[in-house]
């Protein structure tokens, strides 16, 4: 029995005459023309890459340097350096706690639509906005046409206030703001250098023209006199911010009017338009009362500035408005606020709702309307 050899291994006689072959690493054409490195030697590599970091890292400080700063916000005006009107990214926490001279001028950050000013005098706020409010939002005066300054200090007068104590804060859309300075502009009113100047921030801003949508507010330092204390000052604030939302989010702003419309009642629209009128707020202005009603009811917990004793309802009923709207409010910085505020209306977000035994609003003021007189009243002296 022969022994077979071992398979693809041809046999000895062939593969002593086949010639050998030479080992090749590849085609000409495949070999490198130029050696590694390009020729150039190792050194002169290293020296080149140091240059070419420190270009680029002495490029990257040049232009850092000419950036604005991180808490400065350009506007989509002529800009800072234009006006020389500088303008602050900050949040809530922030310019309540800022301290400063003049006036201070804030981009909100949560909703950079916002522009807030912050005033150090109350004078010097009145003197700035007093006449925008007479024409937005003041009852009993012209909204075609702006007041002089005689017929302004006699509104403010006979209304038993003074220029500083006409508002704590102010709030304003674009809209109406555009619609000041045109009607000024239009019937040659003569402004005082406070507004000119507010003209100026705001074109600045990109706050003026008729079709922006944007919101202007105001706030006094602590100190600035007439009990404004860093309590009252973060207050004011909260309710002014929730004004600016309402002009800025049209989620928000539908959500508020449909709750003023369906939620309240009757009874309740009625204590609310009340109240307002008594603050001197127009109570023929359906968006006014709407707006006005949310920032009160929902982002005014200081009880100098508004309490369920102050608008004639019981502390029930105030309570069950307040869970009513939070469980709707649309999601954001201000529902988030409002939780964290009114500890007592955003305990029903933690609770099972019972539908069954859940009345309306208006059923809930109905009863607890009925009630003895003496319930109220004791509700109202507390």
């Amino acid at each position: 029995m022969t022994e077979k050899s071992a398979p693809n291994t041809p046999p000895e006689s062939v593969a002593s005459t086949s010639p050998p072959r030479s080992r090749q690493y590849g085609r000409p054409a495949d070999r490198p023309v130029i050696p590694a490195g390009g020729g150039i030697p190792a050194v002169f590599r290293m020296i080149a890459l140091v240059c070419v970091i420190v270009v680029g890292v002495v490029g990257w400080f040049l232009m850092r340097e000419k950036s604005p700063p991180l808490d400065v916000y350009v506007g989509p005006g002529t800009g800072v350096e234009a006006t020389g009107i500088a303008v602050r990214l900050a949040d809530e926490a922030e310019i309540v706690s800022h301290v400063g001279d003049g006036v201070n001028v804030f981009r909100f950050a949560p909703n950079r639509r916002v522009l807030v000013l912050d005033f150090t005098s109350l004078l010097e706020q009145g003197l700035t906005l007093n006449r925008i409010a007479a024409l937005v939002e003041k009852v009993g005066l012209p909204r075609d046409r702006v007041l002089s300054d005689a017929e302004l200090e006699a509104a403010i007068l006979a209304s038993g206030d003074t220029m500083e104590t006409y508002y704590l804060g102010h709030d304003y859309q674009a809209a109406d703001l555009n619609r000041f300075f045109v009607l000024a502009d239009r019937d040659g009113v003569r402004l005082r250098p406070q507004e000119n100047w507010l003209r100026q921030v705001l074109r600045q801003e990109g706050l003026l023209g008729p079709d922006m949508r944007g919101a202007l507010i105001s706030i006094p330092q602590s100190g600035a006199g007439h009990g404004v204390d860093a309590g009252l000052r973060a207050g004011i604030l909260r309710h002014e911010l929730s004004h600016a939302e309402f002009f800025t989010s049209r989620v928000y702003a539908e959500y508020v009017r449909r709750f003023w419309r369906d939620s309240l009642g009757d009874e309740g629209r009625s204590a609310f338009r009340r109240y307002l009128a008594t603050q001197g707020y127009d109570p023929a202005n359906e968006d006014l009362m709407a707006n006005e009603t949310q920032a009160y009811l929902m982002h005014t917990t200081d009880a100098r500035l508004f309490s369920a004793a102050s608008l004639g309802v019981s502390l029930e009923i105030l309570g069950q408005w307040q869970a009513e709207f939070l469980l709707g409010m649309p999601n954001g910085w201000l529902r988030d606020a409002c939780v964290a505020a009114l500890p007592s209306a955003g305990a029903v977000l933690r609770r099972p709702r019972r539908v069954s035994q859940r009345g309306s609003v208006s059923t809930s003021i109905a009863r607890v309307s009925t009630r003895k007189p003496r319930r109220i009243a004791s509700l109202r002296a507390a």
